[in-house]
């Protein structure tokens, strides 16, 4: 299946929640990307564009928006967020992982850091965790397997202002939790599922949208790389 094309934020919204899963850049399965949907012309203007549209779209809560896929950013519609952190989380919320001894030290410092604020902008979050010189490092490996296991989301991009009131420069993430975007019943709602289960439901979802083969699309979804 060709996905149609992206060339607004409203577009952008209803192919995530037509598809149910959307990265953000392309990737070894063909076709399925912003990247690829969007007409090249819109990624470098004075136009807002996609780069400018992934706050907007995380605002809307109708879906979850983080580097999910293979460490590399992506969408995931509220429809769906339930099976996939049931599948990533591999059937651990945060504090039952913590309890089996399986999250390290700088993973629960940051992802209790945000959970307690709800929201953090990543400089803040640095600040608040010791990311600076001669404090603690691997900041970005930290905050990647924490979105990868979807302990974390982002949920918007801030933009510097210039004297005339216009953003520009490139977006400073705001960190959250997907609980705290969508809501603890909604992301918890396949817990009871075995994350096997999400798996082949997703992957179902996908081969029958997408038209491609559950081999191609696996190791894009459910990857156990190791962050």
């Amino acid at each position: 299946m060709k996905l149609p094309p992206v060339d607004s934020c409203e577009s952008l919204v209803a192919l995530v929640q037509e598809v149910g899963f959307l990265p953000f850049f392309a990737n070894a399965v063909r076709g399925f990307s912003v990247e690829e949907c969007c007409p090249p012309a819109l990624w470098f203007t004075d136009e807002e564009g996609p780069w400018e549209w992934k706050g907007p779209v995380a605002r809307t809560k109708t879906c979850i928006y983080g580097k999910f896929f293979n460490g590399k950013a992506g969408f995931v519609s509220r429809e769906w967020a339930a099976d996939f952190c049931n599948l990533r989380r591999d059937g651990y919320d945060f504090d039952a992982r913590c309890d089996e001894g399986l999250a390290p030290y700088k993973d629960a410092h940051v992802y209790n850091t945000v959970a307690a604020e709800g929201h953090l902008l990543s400089k803040r979050l640095k600040q608040l965790c010791n990311y600076k010189k001669g404090g603690n490092t691997g900041f970005e490996t930290v905050i990647t397997r924490l979105q990868m296991q979807t302990y974390l989301c982002i949920s918007d991009f801030i933009y510097e202002k210039d004297r005339h009131g216009k953003p520009y420069g490139w977006g400073v993430a705001v960190y959250s939790t997907p609980e705290e975007v969508l809501g603890y019943g909604r992301v918890s709602a396949a817990y009871k599922k075995a994350p096997a289960q999400s798996e082949e439901d997703i992957l179902a979802q996908l081969e029958g949208t997408l038209k491609v083969p559950r081999a191609d699309l696996r190791p894009l979804i459910s990857p156990r790389t190791k962050i």
